[in-house]
């Protein structure tokens, strides 16, 4: 669920030093992208084959396979197009292990996609979704420390479009993680998901802030919604058990390249996610964890426009 920064340098920004780490030590910020990709794609590949063969996934066996080559022509198209426009080298170019890099966030996209969205028999709502996904992030850039980059989470944006325009595709259903599993392997799938996703969040994307601040605002929303609003506090609180939510929180809402660096600012994303589910899930909007996120990517984008603004305007002014 994580993508590549398209980066294109903007010359009214000064650049900025590289991105604090949080914490997250003895590794280069490019070792790390590459690191906590390649880990990304490792899991969620196998969890698609177990899915599928064992845990009851109900899309068409086809879907993850064509998920996966419909997102790789559309990044690789997409690339091709930006570079040219922007009279660059396509990052894909450069021998086997540039393109397999570079391939990688597609790869995620597509799976994520495919995983996440429920077409009936159809498989165009997931070719759809994953084409916008990927499309994103070249049409929705904005700058950041000097350079244009993606802000919207590709496979969230792409499953967000593809619900709001066809209201009979939905997401998948919770169940289907694990409704071929039975006693203690209910227990440990999410738990193993849980600890997996943990470690690599600590040791490579170091969005371990942006995870504490998602999960206290989700509990803070839940008490508000049952005080204020008379919701049952225990119904409000029983996402956080589910393995939809756990995969949310550990491999969407900390995408690497679409979440902020700093750790106050990540605590700050987090808490937003949550106070904006809260608010959809009152107002009656069904899917609220990924409108949220959608939303929440939005307002930082005009947060980022508007200081890239203001340093237009003060390197305008010496």
């Amino acid at each position: 669920m994580t993508a590549t920064d398209k980066a294109i340098r903007l010359p009214f920004i000064r650049p900025a030093v590289a991105p604090p780490t949080n914490g997250v030590t003895g590794l280069t910020p490019e070792v790390r992208r590459v690191k906590a990709l390649a880990r990304f794609a490792t899991t969620i590949t196998i969890f698609n084959i177990v899915g599928h063969l064992f845990l009851g996934f109900e899309q068409a066996p086809i879907t993850p396979v064509v998920a996966a080559l419909t997102s790789y022509a559309s990044a690789l198209l997409f690339e091709a197009c930006d570079a040219w426009a922007f009279s660059r080298r396509p990052d894909f170019l450069g021998g086997p292990r540039a393109l397999l890099i570079f391939l990688l966030p597609a790869h995620i996209t597509g799976l994520a996609c495919g995983m996440l969205l429920w077409g009936n028999a159809s498989l165009w709502p997931y070719v759809f979704a994953i084409v916008v996904a990927n499309g994103t992030k070249y049409l929705v850039r904005v700058p950041v420390r000097g350079r244009l980059r993606h802000v919207l989470n590709p496979s969230n944006a792409g499953i967000v479009t593809v619900l709001l325009l066809f209201p009979w595709v939905s997401i998948a259903p919770p169940y289907h993680f694990t409704s071929f599993t039975v006693g203690t392997l209910d227990w440990l799938i999410p738990l193993g998901i849980l600890v997996f996703g943990t470690m690599l969040n600590a040791k490579l994307t170091g969005k371990m802030p942006l995870i504490v601040g998602w999960l206290l605002g989700f509990v803070a929303q839940a008490f508000v919604r049952w005080a204020v609003f008379d919701h049952s506090l225990l119904g409000a609180l029983v996402p956080m058990t589910g393995l939809a939510f756990i995969l949310f929180t550990n491999y969407m809402i900390t995408d690497p390249a679409t979440s902020p660096f700093r750790l106050r600012n990540q605590v700050v994303f987090g808490l937003v996610t949550a106070a904006v589910y809260g608010a959809l899930v009152v107002s009656g909007v069904s899917f609220g964890l990924f409108f949220a996120l959608v939303i929440t990517c939005v307002l930082r984008a005009m947060v980022l426009l508007l200081v890239s603004v203001r340093c237009r305007r003060a390197g305008a002014g010496q």
